[in-house]
């Protein structure tokens, strides 16, 4: 089986029992779910990834800069913020949604892999630039078992073999300590473990939170009291 593919049948699975699109995309003025929408987020994916995809029709292509005409942009800004064994696509968007191919960064989201400054792989936390957007962010509770324990299988396997993108997440961890210590918050993690906690920016000492303990964000804040 090749490499990506193995990558794609792991993670095949939704973030939870409910769509989530469904919650978000009410609050989207495009009318899309954050995630699939190319004004909000560019997919990034691995050069392999891209070899892989081209086997299929024309559903993906690289990303021009002219998908959002509300926004258009020069390529070449967002991709210097793109490590160098990556590049940016874009694809028919949700309505054309082939599922069995979307990205790794389509199944992702909005979770990356926690790098601790001890270079260890704990578990998921969230992408802080959607806190405000995504509905799942907002519901932390509502991730699914099977799904974290999948994102880790795959993030064991990507990691282990890729140790450039190790150094990307770990850099990327880093940044996010310093921005949850300026802004006086702890990071929250659903770790590997099964547990849920919130980790110290400064220290990472990690504390338990009970289900629905997160804080909410955005217009998500009513939908439910959050302990913290």
């Amino acid at each position: 089986m090749d490499f990506i593919e193995e990558i794609y049948q792991t993670l095949d699975l939704p973030l939870t029992s409910l769509d989530c699109g469904l919650k978000c995309a009410a609050h989207n003025p495009g009318g899309k779910p954050f995630c699939c929408d190319i004004c909000q987020v560019v997919p990034a994916v691995y050069d392999l990834e891209w070899s892989y995809l081209q086997a299929f029709d024309d559903f993906w292509h690289v990303y021009r800069g002219d998908e959002c005409p509300a926004d258009p942009c020069d390529p070449e800004e967002v991709l210097c913020e793109t490590p160098e064994h990556m590049l940016l696509l874009a694809c028919l968007g949700p309505e054309q949604c082939r599922r069995n191919i979307r990205s790794v960064s389509c199944r992702q989201f909005p979770f990356f892999p926690y790098i601790t400054s001890r270079g260890e792989f704990i578990g998921l936390t969230i992408e802080p630039a959607f806190r405000e957007n995504c509905w799942i962010i907002s519901h932390l509770e509502a991730v699914t078992a099977a799904y974290r324990e999948a994102f880790v299988q795959v993030y064991d396997n990507l990691l282990s073999r890729w140790e450039h993108d190790k150094e990307c997440y770990a850099d990327y961890s880093e940044d996010l300590r310093i921005e949850y210590a300026q802004r006086r918050q702890r990071i929250p993690i659903l770790h590997r473990n099964g547990h849920n906690y919130l980790l110290s920016p400064l220290s990472e000492r990690l504390r338990i939170v009970p289900a629905g303990g997160f804080r909410r964000y955005g217009p998500y804040r009513e939908e439910g009291e959050f302990l913290f």
